[in-house]
Protein backbone atom coordinates (compact mmCIF):
# COMPACT_ATOMS: atom_id res chain seq x y z
CA UNK A 1 0.00 0.00 0.00
CA UNK A 2 1.26 3.48 -0.80
CA UNK A 3 -0.28 6.80 0.18
CA UNK A 4 2.32 9.18 -1.23
CA UNK A 5 1.62 12.64 0.10
CA UNK A 6 -1.35 11.49 2.18
CA UNK A 7 -0.34 13.50 5.22
CA UNK A 8 -0.51 16.91 3.55
CA UNK A 9 -3.54 17.83 5.66
CA UNK A 10 -3.62 17.60 9.42
CA UNK A 11 -6.71 15.42 9.56
CA UNK A 12 -5.02 12.87 7.32
CA UNK A 13 -2.79 12.01 10.29
CA UNK A 14 -5.63 9.69 11.27
CA UNK A 15 -4.81 7.66 8.14
CA UNK A 16 -1.23 7.28 9.35
CA UNK A 17 -2.29 6.32 12.86
CA UNK A 18 -5.09 3.91 11.99
CA UNK A 19 -3.88 2.30 8.79
CA UNK A 20 -0.10 2.45 8.75
CA UNK A 21 0.26 2.02 12.51
CA UNK A 22 -1.83 -1.12 12.45
CA UNK A 23 -0.12 -2.50 9.35
CA UNK A 24 3.33 -1.76 10.78
CA UNK A 25 2.45 -3.47 14.06
CA UNK A 26 1.12 -6.58 12.34
CA UNK A 27 4.18 -6.76 10.05
CA UNK A 28 6.59 -6.27 12.98
CA UNK A 29 4.92 -9.03 14.99
CA UNK A 30 4.98 -11.39 12.00
CA UNK A 31 8.65 -10.63 11.36
CA UNK A 32 9.57 -11.18 15.02
CA UNK A 33 7.75 -14.52 15.10
CA UNK A 34 9.47 -15.81 11.96
CA UNK A 35 13.08 -14.68 12.42
CA UNK A 36 15.90 -15.47 14.80
CA UNK A 37 17.29 -12.73 16.99
CA UNK A 38 20.47 -11.16 15.66
CA UNK A 39 23.58 -10.95 17.79
CA UNK A 40 24.05 -7.59 19.46
CA UNK A 41 27.38 -5.83 19.04
CA UNK A 42 29.78 -5.90 22.01
CA UNK A 43 28.75 -2.42 23.21
CA UNK A 44 25.24 -1.75 21.85
CA UNK A 45 24.56 1.25 24.09
CA UNK A 46 27.99 2.86 23.61
CA UNK A 47 27.10 5.18 20.74
CA UNK A 48 24.04 6.55 22.55
CA UNK A 49 25.90 7.08 25.81
CA UNK A 50 28.71 8.84 23.94
CA UNK A 51 26.20 11.15 22.21
CA UNK A 52 24.56 12.11 25.52
CA UNK A 53 27.85 12.61 27.34
CA UNK A 54 29.34 14.66 24.50
CA UNK A 55 26.36 17.04 24.64
CA UNK A 56 26.39 17.22 28.45
CA UNK A 57 30.12 17.98 28.60
CA UNK A 58 30.35 20.37 25.65
CA UNK A 59 31.50 23.92 26.38
CA UNK A 60 30.93 25.20 22.84
CA UNK A 61 29.41 28.57 22.09
CA UNK A 62 26.47 27.52 19.92
CA UNK A 63 22.95 27.47 21.35
CA UNK A 64 20.24 24.95 20.45
CA UNK A 65 17.49 27.56 20.03
CA UNK A 66 19.60 29.67 17.65
CA UNK A 67 20.44 26.71 15.42
CA UNK A 68 16.88 25.35 15.49
CA UNK A 69 15.46 28.74 14.46
CA UNK A 70 17.96 29.01 11.59
CA UNK A 71 17.06 25.49 10.42
CA UNK A 72 13.34 26.29 10.53
CA UNK A 73 13.86 29.52 8.62
CA UNK A 74 15.86 27.99 5.77
CA UNK A 75 13.53 25.01 5.45
CA UNK A 76 10.45 27.28 5.46
CA UNK A 77 11.98 29.68 2.96
CA UNK A 78 13.96 27.36 0.67
CA UNK A 79 12.51 23.84 0.94
CA UNK A 80 8.82 24.58 1.24
CA UNK A 81 6.17 23.10 -1.06
CA UNK A 82 7.19 25.42 -3.95
CA UNK A 83 10.88 24.81 -4.64
CA UNK A 84 13.54 25.37 -7.24
CA UNK A 85 17.01 23.96 -7.67
CA UNK A 86 18.45 27.27 -6.44
CA UNK A 87 16.35 27.37 -3.26
CA UNK A 88 17.02 23.71 -2.50
CA UNK A 89 20.77 24.21 -2.96
CA UNK A 90 20.57 27.16 -0.58
CA UNK A 91 18.71 25.02 1.96
CA UNK A 92 21.31 22.26 1.61
CA UNK A 93 24.20 24.69 2.11
CA UNK A 94 22.46 26.20 5.14
CA UNK A 95 21.65 22.84 6.73
CA UNK A 96 25.17 21.53 6.20
CA UNK A 97 26.60 24.69 7.77
CA UNK A 98 24.20 24.29 10.72
CA UNK A 99 25.37 20.70 11.11
CA UNK A 100 28.96 21.92 11.32
CA UNK A 101 27.92 24.51 13.91
CA UNK A 102 25.97 21.86 15.84
CA UNK A 103 29.27 20.12 16.59
CA UNK A 104 30.01 23.15 18.82
CA UNK A 105 26.62 23.26 20.58
CA UNK A 106 26.39 23.27 24.35
CA UNK A 107 23.52 23.03 26.80
CA UNK A 108 22.97 24.90 30.06
CA UNK A 109 21.51 22.00 32.07
CA UNK A 110 24.19 19.38 32.66
CA UNK A 111 21.93 17.14 34.77
CA UNK A 112 20.94 13.56 34.06
CA UNK A 113 17.26 13.63 35.12
CA UNK A 114 14.38 15.28 33.26
CA UNK A 115 16.80 17.32 31.19
CA UNK A 116 14.70 19.03 28.52
CA UNK A 117 17.72 21.07 27.42
CA UNK A 118 19.55 17.83 26.60
CA UNK A 119 16.48 16.34 24.88
CA UNK A 120 16.10 19.41 22.65
CA UNK A 121 19.78 19.22 21.67
CA UNK A 122 19.50 15.54 20.77
CA UNK A 123 16.32 16.24 18.82
CA UNK A 124 17.97 19.11 16.92
CA UNK A 125 20.85 16.88 15.84
CA UNK A 126 18.40 14.35 14.44
CA UNK A 127 16.28 17.08 12.81
CA UNK A 128 19.35 18.46 11.05
CA UNK A 129 20.10 14.96 9.71
CA UNK A 130 16.49 14.63 8.54
CA UNK A 131 16.47 18.10 6.94
CA UNK A 132 19.56 17.15 4.94
CA UNK A 133 17.90 13.92 3.73
CA UNK A 134 14.74 15.79 2.72
CA UNK A 135 16.63 18.42 0.74
CA UNK A 136 18.96 15.93 -1.01
CA UNK A 137 15.92 13.84 -2.04
CA UNK A 138 14.03 16.92 -3.24
CA UNK A 139 16.99 18.08 -5.33
CA UNK A 140 17.14 14.75 -7.14
CA UNK A 141 13.39 14.62 -7.84
CA UNK A 142 13.15 16.80 -10.94
CA UNK A 143 9.37 16.90 -11.23
CA UNK A 144 6.27 18.13 -9.41
CA UNK A 145 4.08 15.59 -7.61
CA UNK A 146 1.74 15.88 -4.65
CA UNK A 147 3.17 18.14 -1.96
CA UNK A 148 6.47 18.50 -3.87
CA UNK A 149 6.21 21.30 -6.44
CA UNK A 150 9.35 22.16 -8.37
CA UNK A 151 8.78 25.49 -10.11
CA UNK A 152 11.69 24.64 -12.44
CA UNK A 153 10.11 21.23 -13.23
CA UNK A 154 6.35 21.93 -13.14
CA UNK A 155 5.20 18.65 -14.70
CA UNK A 156 4.80 15.24 -13.17
CA UNK A 157 7.26 12.75 -14.72
CA UNK A 158 6.05 9.16 -14.34
CA UNK A 159 8.70 7.83 -16.72
CA UNK A 160 11.63 8.86 -14.52
CA UNK A 161 10.10 9.37 -11.09
CA UNK A 162 7.30 6.84 -10.59
CA UNK A 163 9.38 5.35 -7.79
CA UNK A 164 9.91 5.63 -4.06
CA UNK A 165 13.04 7.45 -2.93
CA UNK A 166 15.03 5.58 -0.29
CA UNK A 167 17.56 7.77 1.57
CA UNK A 168 20.44 6.37 3.62
CA UNK A 169 22.96 8.09 5.87
CA UNK A 170 26.38 6.52 5.64
CA UNK A 171 29.15 7.15 8.19
CA UNK A 172 32.50 7.85 6.59
CA UNK A 173 35.91 6.84 7.96
CA UNK A 174 36.74 10.46 8.86
CA UNK A 175 33.66 10.70 11.11
CA UNK A 176 31.55 12.64 8.63
CA UNK A 177 28.36 11.34 7.09
CA UNK A 178 27.06 11.31 3.54
CA UNK A 179 23.66 10.72 1.99
CA UNK A 180 23.04 7.93 -0.49
CA UNK A 181 19.81 7.74 -2.46
CA UNK A 182 18.32 4.58 -3.86
CA UNK A 183 14.95 3.84 -5.37
CA UNK A 184 12.22 1.28 -5.02
CA UNK A 185 9.58 0.62 -7.69
CA UNK A 186 5.96 1.57 -7.15
CA UNK A 187 3.47 -1.30 -7.27
CA UNK A 188 0.39 -0.18 -9.16
CA UNK A 189 -2.66 -2.16 -8.10
CA UNK A 190 -6.31 -1.16 -8.36
CA UNK A 191 -5.92 2.58 -8.96
CA UNK A 192 -3.99 3.73 -12.00
CA UNK A 193 -1.77 6.77 -11.41
CA UNK A 194 -2.94 9.97 -13.02
CA UNK A 195 -2.08 13.62 -12.93
CA UNK A 196 -4.00 15.68 -10.39
CA UNK A 197 -6.35 18.15 -12.13
CA UNK A 198 -8.03 21.12 -10.49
Amino acid sequence: MSVHGANRLGTNSLLDINVFGRRAGIAAAEYANNHDLVELPADPQGQTIALVEQLRSSTGGERVATLRRAMQETMDLNAQVYRTEATLKQALNDVQELKRRFANVSIQDKGVRYNTDLMEAIELGFLLDLAELVVVGALERKESRGGHAREDYPNRDDVNFMRHTMAYRRSEADGSASVRLDYKPVSVTRYQPMERKY
